[in-house]
């Protein structure tokens, strides 16, 4: 199979996806859905998160720096010092040996 083809049967396939996604942009939900909908982003990112912390050998360490982050980032809503905080927290774990 050549490349273009493959290029033209991926564009084949997402274009339409992306196509209806934009156009759902003018659609008026009721308000359930709305609300439904407000928890997705927190549902994705705790999806993300949860098993690379929890599902590691060293979970312990990687749990103090993700509450260690989550807790600047939530008290200053500041990102870089959200990370830099939990890296730091992570790596003061280790070297502490916990």
């Amino acid at each position: 199979m050549s490349g273009w083809l493959v290029i033209l049967l991926m564009w084949a396939v997402t274009y339409p996806a992306r196509l209806l996604g934009l156009s759902l942009g003018r659609l008026e939900l009721p308000p359930f859905w709305l609300a439904f909908l407000r928890f997705v982003p927190v549902s994705v990112f705790a999806a993300l998160i949860v098993p690379d912390v929890l599902g590691s050998p060293e979970w312990a360490r990687r749990l103090i720096g993700a509450v260690v982050g989550g807790a600047l980032l939530w008290r200053t809503r500041n990102l870089a010092l959200g990370i830099l905080g939990g890296f730091a927290a992570y790596w003061a774990a280790r070297l502490l040996g916990l």
